[in-house]
């Protein structure tokens, strides 16, 4: 008769009761290793974006495009466009709607280099794609080796998605908000505190190499006159109908039927065009909303953002080049929000809101509106800002950006026909009920 060693036995008891809808200490446990582990995936990737920026950027900054040569900036997404492959927040949401959370290990290892020359090779890439990619896929991967029951793979995942947005931004409640609203797509109390934990713990791995230090450095401005709230509606109108152009762009199948290298061609001459005039909308684009904010663009540098870095970010994600979306998005509402800014005082000089203030609500509106979450949105606009006083008008800026995105221009959000795609509306709630118990 086989003998069992202790060890053996907690592990299998321990599988037994992750198989049950009561497990929450075990998850807990899970989540809190599974946001160290993505915790240190995260900064491992960025120290390759830094180490890889090091060969031929200025100073190693991964955003320093303007300090290029205009030939070798316009050439390298030319070069950038053959990392097309399928990965990305895309591929997460797909392989844990139709794969039980389980992630191909050659995915996984391929989003590393992908990540880091989408990102450094000029394109208008956002880092959090790859980062998601990673963490979520590490976390499942630590489920997988110890052959842990599917619905914990599925917790696990949006772990790993919840440490990954935390450790990339230094914002850990928008890590779990996002997690929860764009990826699980579902408030479950077995969910929460597990994504919590990791997340938590993501930012605490990512403080330790990099310190608690907002994303970006804003000056103290107040709204102001309450004659600003209609022109945030306005501004949220605008911003939901560009959201919805950029969507049905990203989303157009009449450019994903032409040939693949036709697609690529037109996404590296069209990007390495722009960017030899405009290398603002090369790269994720933080170092440009951190200037939008505090009012150091030009306006035809805020026009070439709001304009051609949408276009060319919708156009690179539909020609098939596996790219993060929310540093682009971030960036595009900033600027037509700081654009909408100073209009406002051009007309009401003594009215208006600084700029800055309208940059900040358009990053959030522009993000709430292209996700269909307004709340991650509102999560991440606090924490990216650490301005509590821009919630209440960033409320409705998100609200009025979402709503025209969707009633308006027809688009559910930015992922969410990736996961509907071939199942009836009432089958979705069907398949996450049964997901969240398992059979040991």
């Amino acid at each position: 008769m086989a003998r069992f060693s202790r060890s053996d036995f907690t592990l299998e008891s321990f599988r037994r009761q992750l198989a049950n809808v009561d497990a929450l200490p075990q998850l807990c446990l899970l989540g809190l290793v599974s946001g160290i582990i993505t915790g240190a995936v995260m900064v491992a990737f960025r120290l390759l974006l830094e180490a890889g920026a090091t060969f031929y950027m200025a100073e190693g900054d991964p955003e320093a495009f303007e300090n290029m040569t205009p030939w070798l900036r316009a050439l390298l997404p030319m070069l950038a466009v053959t990392a097309a492959r399928k990965l990305g927040v895309g591929h997460v949401i797909e392989r844990l709607t139709y794969h039980q959370g389980r992630f191909p290990l050659r995915n996984w290892l391929n989003q590393w280099w992908v990540g880091v020359v989408v990102v450094l090779g000029g394109l208008s890439a956002g880092r959090e794609g790859p980062a998601i990619h990673l963490g979520a896929a590490a976390a499942s991967g630590l489920g997988q080796q110890i052959r842990l029951p599917n619905n914990s793979l599925r917790v696990l995942v949006a772990c790993g998605t919840a440490a990954a947005i935390s450790a990339s931004f230094n914002t850990p409640i928008a890590g779990v908000i996002f997690a929860m609203e764009v990826v699980m797509m579902e408030y479950t109390l077995m969910s929460f505190m597990p994504v919590i934990l990791a997340s938590t713990m993501g930012a605490l791995v990512a403080q330790l190499a990099y310190g608690n230090e907002p994303a970006f450095r804003i000056p103290e401005v107040a709204l102001g006159s309450l004659i600003n709230l209609p022109w945030i509606v306005l501004t949220g109108l605008v911003i939901g109908l560009l959201a919805g152009l950029f969507i049905h762009i990203s989303r157009s199948q009449r450019i994903m039927d032409w040939p693949l290298w036709v697609r690529l061609g037109l996404v590296g001459v069209a990007t390495g065009a722009v960017a030899w005039w405009f290398p603002q909308v090369q790269g994720i684009g933080y170092d440009s909303v951190a200037a939008a904010l505090n009012n150091q663009l030009e306006i035809k540098v805020l026009l070439a953002l709001m304009i051609a870095k949408l276009l060319i970010t919708a156009l690179t994600v539909a020609g098939g080049v596996p790219i993060g979306i929310i540093g682009p998005v971030l960036v595009v509402g900033a600027a037509t929000g700081a654009l909408f800014g100073m209009l406002g005082g051009w007309m009401w000089p003594d009215k208006a809101a600084d700029p800055g203030i309208y940059a900040m609500l358009g990053m959030a509106a522009m993000m709430g509106a292209v996700l269909q979450a307004p709340l991650a949105a509102l999560m991440t606009l606090l924490e990216l800002t650490h301005t509590p006083s821009i919630m209440l008008p960033g409320m409705l800026a998100v609200v009025v950006a979402c709503l025209t995105s969707r009633q308006l221009t027809g688009c559910e959000g930015f992922f969410i026909s990736t996961v509907r795609y071939g199942l009836h509306p009432l089958q979705q709630p069907l398949m996450q009920a049964l997901s969240r118990v398992s059979v040991p």
